[in-house]
């Protein structure tokens, strides 16, 4: 064990069960995160949560044989439980359809409505929770992040070496992506550019982003309009979207800049409001309306990078799904109400 990363053992290590109504989030860390501080690293899992809360969090007890502060520093492979009581889940897609699969990598093209890692309300339904088990804990991990409600391909390492390999290009900016996503409106050019400074949290919404001149970090995507089409009476159009820096939402909040937000985004859509009321699950339906779909109107539809262990490019790539195809050929759509907040803000886009 590395002595640096963790304090010693406790002599009496928590109850590996939780109690009856209790529920255990367990937490396996990442080759990538290696050297950071704890409290960093539930930050960036649990986004919603301010860094004070996760530290008080940390200091009453994680279910883990170490005894971890909030400055302990984390290492791979480290596991450990946050214990909290337990709650009705709300349901999540079960497939995990595989792209690509050799000894490095495993691709997957994740449904809308999968978070990718547990959280204060999901804990078994999300892509970690599915990926082991059904393959074991260790078959592989997510390199990256999607927001829950946006779809598409979902890059894993399946050694240390490719883990630590792919977050170094993640990081770097040596992985070409590309989103499809549906807006509002139809933009007047074929293409068009949006240069704006993002910065973090909102009066509204913590976790949410907003353009800011002054305090923002660079930020552009470029946006190629691939169809305009009418629905009811009202345009809208397909976008292929290049973000070209990786900040969070980018994607979404450049389309809200200008002026043509994403189809069913209640962060960053119609009205400010709509995302609050919806994580208190008090959208009123005139709002689901005006949203006209149950989850934003964004795919990740195309990834290319290094393999981690050919060093050659790979390129991977997922069609449109059905709902969004179904919206753009104007059929009939489900009431939409779903029961979960979007609990973490999950990627760039």
């Amino acid at each position: 064990m590395n002595e640096k990363s963790a304090e010693s053992p406790l002599e009496n290590p928590p109850a590996r069960e939780a109690p009856e109504g209790y529920v255990d989030i367990e937490y396996v860390v990442e080759p990538n995160y290696a050297g950071w501080r704890l409290d960093r690293y539930l930050g960036e899992k649990i986004r919603r949560l301010s860094r004070t809360r996760i530290q008080r969090i940390i200091q009453r007890g994680l279910v883990c044989e170490w005894r971890l502060k909030p400055s302990t520093l984390v290492f791979p492979g480290l596991t450990f439980r946050i214990r909290r009581s337990s709650s009705g889940e709300p349901e999540t897609p079960t497939e995990l359809p595989i792209v690509f699969q050799d000894d490095w990598l495993l691709v997957l093209d994740k449904p809308a409505g999968l978070p990718i890692h547990p959280t204060a309300r999901y804990q078994k339904g999300t892509l970690v929770s599915l990926l082991r088990e059904r393959f074991g804990e260790r078959f592989a991990e997510p390199a990256h992040r999607l927001d829950r409600e946006t779809s598409g391909l979902v890059v894993c390492g399946r050694t240390t070496e490719a883990c630590r390999v792919l977050g170094r290009l993640f990081i770097s900016r040596d992985v070409h992506k590309e989103y499809l996503a549906v807006c509002e409106g139809h933009p007047p050019e074929d293409t068009f550019f949006v240069d704006a400074p993002i910065a973090e949290g909102t009066e509204l919404i913590r976790i949410a982003v907003r353009i800011d001149r002054a305090e923002g970090k660079e930020s552009r995507t470029r946006f190629q309009v691939l169809q305009r089409f009418v629905r009811e009476g009202a345009p809208f159009a397909l976008l292929r979207c290049y973000p070209e820096t990786g900040r969070q939402h980018q994607i979404r909040i450049h389309l809200h800049e200008a002026g043509f937000p994403l189809v069913g985004d209640k962060m960053y859509g119609p009205d400010p409001g709509y995302f609050d009321r919806f994580s208190k699950r008090c959208l009123e339906p005139e709002a689901w309306e005006r949203l006209r779909l149950p989850r934003h109107a964004l795919h990740a539809g195309h990834i290319a990078f290094p393999h981690p262990g050919t060093r050659q490019t790979v390129s991977f790539d997922s069609p449109l799904p059905v709902d969004l195809v179904d919206f753009m050929a104007g059929k009939a759509l489900a009431p939409g109400s779903e029961a979960g907040s979007e609990d973490s803000s999950e990627d760039a886009a």
